[in-house]
């Protein structure tokens, strides 16, 4: 690609003196503090710089997920319509019950966030996950973009580069408000009630979309499964009905833990209340999803615009199973090439999240990677070929001190309605397993910038 972010970076980074990074970093971390921008008890960010993209960078990021979206959709289309695409997605029987349910609106996930290794210089993109079930990260975004324009480390940089935030709370406002109304029929303004367990760590940005729906007109309630009553057609928490649910509990806990009679499972079931994202969600939700559209077998399911987009853009992924498939350019027995290829390789448990149960073929000794096998073939993985993670240098204040360190940086665009992309979660971390649940990530804002 012709656009650089190396430029940006580098005059970042020259400005940034020890003085300055001093007073930013006291300055962040007393702001993190009153905003509440922690992670359990971890702060939010823990460097001293914000993620730059080039307007080029940012275009071609939402052009090509709105390839591949097109084809996650019409992946679910097929797993909907073909109980033998379905399969391919290594449903539970529950789950297979709950998406059976009309949610009263056609789009699988309204809300969710594609994970992927972007280096923007090079314009290599490399999709991971897809996270279609609990997206995180949208109101935590836009806080740290604000924070992070009046950092005392921007105000010489601001005058050299014009800095553009990529909000994206509004849109998981839209988003619930359009979704509600569709399953509704009516108009007006839907009380919402963000749901979760009320110990979860991320009960502070539960918080930041209270105040946001309240400031923009909207009653808003955090409630917790536990504490939820459905009575007389309405379900409700503290006495108060709620009309859309902004899912943030994840549906395999849900059930888990109360099962099919649990109130909220009972409303949805009923067509009680609305829920974002419906139990539909968890089909493109499954690690298997990359796994579909990578695999030959469902080639005539995409357009060739598509095809192509998902060769450059996803790794090869496969359920692991026992079977033969195609891997680069010949047909191979899919179990004997894990073995083989160990050292190129990463499992995933197929529904999981925060970094559990994955592991790296290159982290691991040969008998470890055939136990690892063995426990995926039994219970539903992905196997999917190991990917170049691309880096930037980070500073930091430790000890005092200023610290530049290459840190993995991971892009993870927010998706809405399922067709569009607008503003973008970045993490980094010196860990393979870029991931903030796993402990080992900061979370920085993303910024469009230019030469003024």
């Amino acid at each position: 690609m012709p656009a650089t972010v190396a430029s940006p970076i580098d005059d970042y980074l020259r400005l940034l003196t020890e003085p300055v990074a001093r007073e930013s970093a006291g300055w962040l971390e007393e702001r993190l503090a009153q905003r509440g921008l922690f992670f359990g008890t971890r702060p939010l960010c823990n460097v001293l710089r914000p993620r730059f993209l080039t307007t080029a960078n940012y275009d071609f990021l939402r052009a090509r997920c709105g390839l591949l979206l097109g084809a996650f959709n019409q992946a679910l289309a097929a797993a909907l319509a073909s109980p033998a695409v379905l399969a391919q997605f290594r449903l539970h029987d529950w789950e297979r019950t709950l998406i059976a349910d009309d949610p009263g609106f056609i789009e699988g996930s309204p809300l969710s966030r594609l994970d992927a290794f972007f280096t923007a210089d090079t314009g290599e993109l490399q999709f991971t996950e897809y996270n279609a079930e609990t997206p995180a990260g949208t109101a935590y975004g836009d806080a740290l973009a604000e924070l992070f324009l009046a950092l005392p480390a921007m105000r010489e940089f601001g005058r050299q580069y014009a800095l553009r935030p990529l909000p994206a709370r509004h849109h998981v406002l839209n988003v619930l408000v359009d979704t509600w109304r569709t399953w509704s029929g009516r108009t007006g303004r839907p009380v919402i009630g963000i749901i979760d367990w009320a110990e979860v760590p991320t009960v502070s940005e539960f918080e930041l979309f209270q105040d946001y729906f309240t400031s923009m007109g909207y009653t808003c309630v955090i409630g917790d499964p536990r504490n939820l009553e459905y009575r007389n057609g309405k379900l409700s928490s503290g006495g108060v009905p709620i009309d859309i649910i902004y899912k943030r509990v994840l549906i395999s806990e849900l059930i888990e833990r109360g099962g099919m009679d649990q109130p909220m499972v009972r409303a949805l079931r009923d067509g009680a209340v609305c829920m974002a994202n419906p139990f539909r969600c968890k089909i493109l939700h499954k690690k298997a999803s990359l796994a579909v559209l990578s695999d030959e077998r469902n080639a005539a399911l995409f357009t060739a615009e598509q095809r192509s987009a998902i060769l450059r853009h996803i790794p090869w992924t496969r359920v692991v199973e026992d079977r033969r498939t195609e891997f680069e350019g010949r047909t191979v027995d899919l179990m004997e090439l894990a073995l083989a290829e160990r050292e190129r390789m990463v499992l995933k448990p197929n529904d999981d999240y925060g970094g559990h149960g994955i592991v790296l073929g290159w982290e691991t000794d040969a008998s470890g990677w055939e136990s690892a096998l063995r426990v995926a073939i039994r219970e539903p993985h992905i196997i999917q070929q190991r990917i170049a993670l691309p880096s930037e240098s980070f500073p930091s204040l430790v000890d005092g001190q200023l610290v530049l360190a290459d840190r993995i940086v991971d892009t993870a665009p927010f998706v809405f309605n399922g067709s569009y992309v607008d503003g973008c979660l970045t993490r980094v971390s010196t860990a393979a397993l870029v991931n903030v649940t796993a402990g080992g990530g900061s979370t920085v804002p993303t910024f469009v910038v230019e030469k003024r």
